[in-house]
């Protein structure tokens, strides 16, 4: 094969990962306007754009399905100019005006108040976070903006998700939509179901201009940074943990967790209807062996695992059956 041919292979088959990379992006981002109606017929959706690669990424795939939608809504993007010392000010709007969408810079020296109320050493984001929603809830009246787009992924939520329980004693992940809490905005997250890694190479497709954020992207050993790398090292050694650890926020069963808020365990008796999940405890589980050379994961052969398995024979031919 020439050099020529060759390189117009490579070609040919980046191109085909890239439009397959598009297509999965824009399925994950249509089911989860689907699954949650993030957008409704007649939305103003403002586009919370920050110059990094998810907003970005938000955004484009906002304005293609957008041309496809059955339904009619508008897009407004919108940033926030926090003046921190060398921002870029020309790239977000030169880019936006490329696209032909609708936007505003929003300026706002959130910088200067961060710096001057957070002790040197300490993170800045939860103060920088308030003071940002709190300038785009505002900005939002200003244009009418029924819903407030953000740019998280599934990983975003997952990192939420411990974070708060190993920091903040919590199960709480953080939801692909809400209201504020002031009950006057409605806040999605359309890429809920969307891999960073996806989007990371999505961003080198599309080329987009980003913009890193110097004021918090370069403070050492935030509790999140620790959480998003444990996640990745899981992800890496262990494949497709992440992926159950995201279907396990979609399937949560109150009556087998530990909160009479969420469950009332204080009136249940016996003779009730079982629980959606039920007592599956000792229940046996079906996985598959490890694929071998020449088989595909389907053909790979079936075997039972139960955790009465690990006991003697003796002790569970004798019904003991008592979980510690």
């Amino acid at each position: 094969m020439s050099d020529t041919a060759l390189i117009d292979d490579k070609a040919k088959k980046a191109e085909f990962e890239a439009n397959k990379l598009a297509k999965r992006l824009r399925h994950h981002v249509g089911d989860a306007i689907n699954d949650f109606n993030m957008i409704e017929q007649g939305d103003r959706v403002m586009v919370c754009l920050s110059g990094g690669k998810d907003s970005y990424a938000m955004l484009d795939i906002l304005l293609s399905l957008q041309k496809s939608a059955p339904i009619d809504f508008t897009i407004v993007a919108v940033n926030l100019d926090q003046k921190q010392p060398g921002f870029p000010e020309h790239v977000l709007p030169e880019y936006l005006a490329s696209v032909g969408v609708e936007y505003r810079i929003v300026e706002e020296d959130t910088y200067s108040i961060v710096k001057r109320v957070v002790p040197e050493g300490k993170t800045t984001c939860a103060l920088c976070s308030r003071l940002r929603r709190g300038i785009l809830y505002r900005v939002a009246d200003e244009l009418n903006a029924t819903k407030i787009a953000l740019g998280h992924h599934r990983d975003d939520i997952l990192h939420t998700l411990f974070l708060n329980m190993f920091f903040g004693g919590k199960l709480k992940a953080m939801p692909p939509k809400l209201v504020s809490d002031d009950g006057k905005h409605m806040v999605i997250r359309p890429l809920a179901y969307c891999r960073e890694k996806d989007l990371e190479r999505y961003a080198k497709v599309k080329q987009f201009p980003i913009i890193p954020c110097n004021l918090c992207g370069s403070q050492p050993n935030l509790q999140r940074q620790v959480v998003k790398d444990m996640v990745n090292d899981w992800g890496k050694r262990f494949p497709g943990r992440v992926e159950s650890m995201f279907r396990a926020v979609q399937n949560v069963v109150p009556s087998h967790l530990a909160d009479p808020r969420a469950f009332d365990f204080v009136n249940l008796k016996t003779g009730a209807v079982p629980e959606a999940g039920g007592d599956a405890a000792f229940d046996r589980e079906e996985f598959r062996e490890p694929a071998t050379d020449g088989e595909t994961s389907a053909e790979a052969p079936r075997r039972t695992i139960s955790i009465l398995d690990s006991r003697k024979p003796s002790a569970v031919a004798g019904g003991e059956a008592c979980g510690g």
